[in-house]
This record gives C-alpha cells, structure tokens and sequence, in this order.
C-alpha cells in the first residue's frame, strides 16, 4: 500500500515542504534490506531504518518485514537529519493497516524516534510552522520540546507528542490531544529588558560609556583599545542593557535563526531580547561566517538584531575576520554550495576589544611597555585597514585609578535605564526619518545616498572634516562613517543641524587611523 505523510525540509532560514512517500508490500528479496531511502537522504536518515524498526518494536507495533521503499520529495532536495524519522514511521504503520484513518495528510510531522519509541526535539520548528501554516495544514505534530517553539505562529494547531505510540494513537482517532497555546504578546513581553548586569556597575570610565551610548542610539560598530584590566569587557557586556527594546518582527527574525542552529532554550518560545555572542579568538572562519557541507548560520547570523562581541581582536585569524567585511556592509551573507545557494541575515553591532600592544601596557599612565621598537605598529596591524575602515568608533580606555574604585562616589552611578531613555529618543528621530526607507531603521545602516542628503556638514563643518581627512589620510568610506556618527551625536542632543562640535567628536573616534599611533 502507497501511502503519504508530510514533512519539511530547513534551508537557510526558510522551510521547504517535503512529501513522504512510503509503499510497503511484497516480500524482500534475499540479501537485500527490507527499506530503502531514495531522494537525497543523508546518512541520519538512512540509518533511520534502524531507529524506526526498533522503536516501532518497542512501542508496541509490529515489523511485517515487507519491501519497503521511502521517496521524499522532491527529489532533488537535499534532506538531512534524523528528524524524518516520525513521518515514516506513522507512514509505515498506516501502510501495512496497523493503524487507520483518513486524514494522515492533514497534518505535518517532524520528530527523531529513540529506540524505545521516545520523540526527540528537532531544528528548525519555527521556521517549519510558519511554512505550514502558509501551506494550509490542519496541524502540525511536533516533539512536546519544540511544541512552545512552533504554537506562536498563529493559525496552525501545534500537537506536542512525546512517543510514537501517543502520535499514532492521535493521528489514527484513538487518543485526543489538546494543541499548545501560546499568548505570543504575553510571551514577548515576559522577559523584555531583563539583564543581570548594568552600566551602574561600572565606576568611572564616563567617556567609555558616551561612545558606548553613542554607538548604541546609531547603530555603530566600536572597538575598545587599552591594557588589560581596564573594563573593556565589562563595558561591552553592558551595551545590550542600553540599546532598544527588540521588536515583535526583530524577535522572529532571531528567533527564526537560533531555531534553526538548534539552540533556542529548551521550552522556550521567543527570543525576547537582543542577542549578545562572545565567541572564543580561536573560532573557525565556518563558525563565524556560517557554512559547511549543508549551511548552517554562524555567529554573525545568531548575533542578528544583536551585538557581537570579538575580544582580542587581533588573536582571531585573519581570514576569519576578513570574510566579515562583506557582511557588515550588506548585513546578509549569502552561502553558495554546488547544490544550494543560502542566504542568512546579519544585521549586528559588532564592538571589539583589543590590548594596545602584545605586552598590554602601551600608553599605560603607570606602567612601562616593553614591546620592541615596531612592535606595537605591527601587532595593530595584525587587523587590516579595510575592517578598521568599517569600525565607526575607536575608543582608547584608560584603567581607573585605584582612588576612583575604593571612594564613596561623590553622585549616583548613571544606570543603564536612564542611558536607555537617551538612546531609545534617538532611534525614535531616526524611525522617523528613515520611515519612507525600507530596510533602513538607524543612522548605521545609511547608504551613501541617504548620507547626503541627511548629514550636510555646513560650511565650518566641511573645512573641518576637509583637515582630518588630509591629516589623518582617511578614506571615503571612513568620511561617510564619521558623517553618520556626528549625525548620531546630534540626534542624541535633539539638534536637526550637525555643527562642528558634533563633528570634532565623530573625529576624535577614528584614533586608529591616526599615522602616529604606536609610534
């Protein structure tokens, strides 16, 4: 007997509906296996037959041992991972009349079968859901760990299972189940805006925390330069607690993606916050970037509507770092293979942190750099011009003195909420102002065009920004970034004009290009 369940395939963020086809009938011919897989399975899939065997034992069914043959298609879709293995199964049942019903093609499944018969969570429920429900499916079956996941998508029944036997009994009338229910507003808003750390917790560092603010109500990328134990890690883990509360539509598009790699906390339903990645410096290009031999997001891609974080800059590879620069540019990477061509959103902040020279001491107040002559100018080159070019804000810390730490302040350390305000009546003046641009949500993300005609420098401004860019030997794409920070600087002081203070602190943050830097 033919039978058809269905399932879906992940690529890139984005599902694709796949049809399970399973024929058992017939007896198996000597020295061949009973079940054969056609349609580009990959080798979970293949050993599928193994875990689908036992578990139907186990749960109570039988194995009639008929020549079975399994077509997923399309069939010139790539399919990988055990997640297949619940459709065959309900397939096979209904295929040797184990089980009977009518509307096994009304619902999509997707789970991995344990020996014993258990349902284990998958990748990429959300992403399935919502093909589902653009598909019109009555409903879905998905393991009980991946059920929250999958409910917030509206208009489809999502069916938590926790065993084969309970899906069988379910699909076939036997045994009712209740959909999980999911108040995606109640659930967004749960969490919103809750950290365990803030910017009050940082004594002194003030010019620290204005380039952070700045970078935050923009949308800039920074790097932090100074020795070691200055803060600049601690400041850094801080910015998330400063940016704007995450929108509704940016939570999907993170959620989407972190559902994808498979590391959405368990039960959880939404990402409720801004993503904030740490990676360690001796990362792999591929797990930065994303890729492999069937691509999956990268860093970049899990720290999208977030920040991420390279600590020690100049210990991560080269190469790693170069295939960056295309990213944040046009904040989407796109991953080609012979097979499939995936594309995977990056819109982050990246802020870096980085020692002024191996022995860390480098312009230190007290203590002495004992690098050789040379050997700060060639450990700062250790990053390459073109991703300096793309940092906006380069700000050098200076370690707090010992007086400052053990003092009672004399006035209220700033919290993070009240730098939220500033940030948050920032971003506002720039919705406004990018409303008519799609894609275009903070001054960061300007193209040249919107530069022109949003960052006029004025008269004095122009002289100004004329001498640094001679001095300094900047590029044009560092002239843009530092129109787009002073364009910053005066939505945060609610001036629609940028003046030449506005401009002289823009200025200030490109130290790095300064030619006499290590010298």
């Amino acid at each position: 007997m033919l039978i058809k369940t269905f399932a879906s395939a992940v690529q890139g963020v984005d599902a694709q509906s796949i049809i399970v086809e399973v024929n058992a009938g017939g007896p198996v011919p000597e020295n061949k296996p009973w079940y054969n897989v056609i349609g580009l399975p990959d080798n979970a899939i293949r050993e599928g037959s193994y875990r689908v065997e036992t578990a139907l034992r186990n749960s109570g069914y039988r194995n009639l041992r008929l020549r079975t043959v399994i077509n997923l298609a399309p069939a010139d879709v790539r399919k990988e991972g055990a997640a297949y293995d619940l459709p065959i199964a309900v397939a096979y049942l209904r295929a040797t009349s184990q089980i009977t019903t009518a509307n096994v093609t009304d619902y999509l499944m997707m789970g991995e079968l344990s020996l014993g018969g258990q349902v284990r969570p998958i990748k990429g429920a959300l992403p399935i859901a919502i093909k589902a429900r653009q598909l019109g499916y009555k409903g879905m079956l998905l393991p009980q760990e991946n059920a929250r996941e999958a409910a917030i998508v509206d208009g489809i029944e999502v069916y938590g299972v926790t065993t084969l036997r309970e899906a069988a009994e379910f699909i076939s009338g036997q045994q009712p189940l209740e959909p999980t229910q999911v108040d995606t507003r109640a659930e967004f808003f749960r969490d919103r805006m809750s950290f365990d750390v803030d910017f009050s917790d940082v004594r002194g560092q003030e010019n620290i925390k204005r380039a952070l603010t700045i970078a935050a109500a923009g949308g800039h990328n920074v790097i932090l330069v100074g020795p070691p134990g200055a803060g600049k890690t601690m400041l850094a883990r801080r910015l998330p607690t400063i940016l704007p509360p995450i929108s509704l539509r940016e939570a999907l598009e993170t959620t989407k993606i972190h559902s994808v790699a498979g590391i959405l906390p368990k039960q959880a339903a939404l990402i409720t916050n801004r993503p904030f990645r740490a990676p360690h410096h001796t990362i792999s290009d591929v797990a930065l970037v994303g890729g492999g031999s069937f691509p999956c997001p990268g860093e970049i891609s899990l720290s999208h509507n977030g920040v991420l974080f390279l600590d020690e800059l100049p210990e991560f590879k080269r190469s790693a770092l170069e295939v960056m620069r295309q990213p944040m540019e046009e904040r989407r990477i796109v991953i080609s293979r012979a097979r499939i061509t995936v594309e995977f959103p990056s819109s982050f902040m990246l802020i870096a942190s980085m020692n002024p020279c191996p022995c860390g001491y480098f312009n230190h107040p007290d203590k002495e750099c004992n690098c050789g002559p040379g050997v700060v100018k060639r450990y700062l080159n250790r990053i390459s011009g073109p991703l300096l070019d793309r940092i906006d804000l380069h700000v050098e810390v200076t370690p707090v003195p010992l007086k400052e730490l053990t003092s009672r302040p004399t006035r209220p350390t700033e919290k993070s909420e009240a730098i939220a305000r500033r940030v948050q009546a920032a971003r506002s003046i720039q919705e406004q102002r990018f409303a008519d641009h799609r894609g275009v949500y903070c001054n960061a993300q300007m193209p040249s065009r919107l530069v022109r005609e949003h960052c006029r420098p004025g008269t004095a401004g122009g002289k100004l920004l004329q001498t640094a860019m001679e001095k300094l030997q900047l590029s044009a794409r560092a002239y843009d970034r530092i129109l787009k920070v002073a364009r910053t600087v005066a939505d945060l002081e609610g001036e629609a004009d940028i003046s030449p203070a506005h401009l002289a602190e823009a200025i200030n943050f490109r130290s790095l290009d300064r030619g006499s830097w290590g010298e």
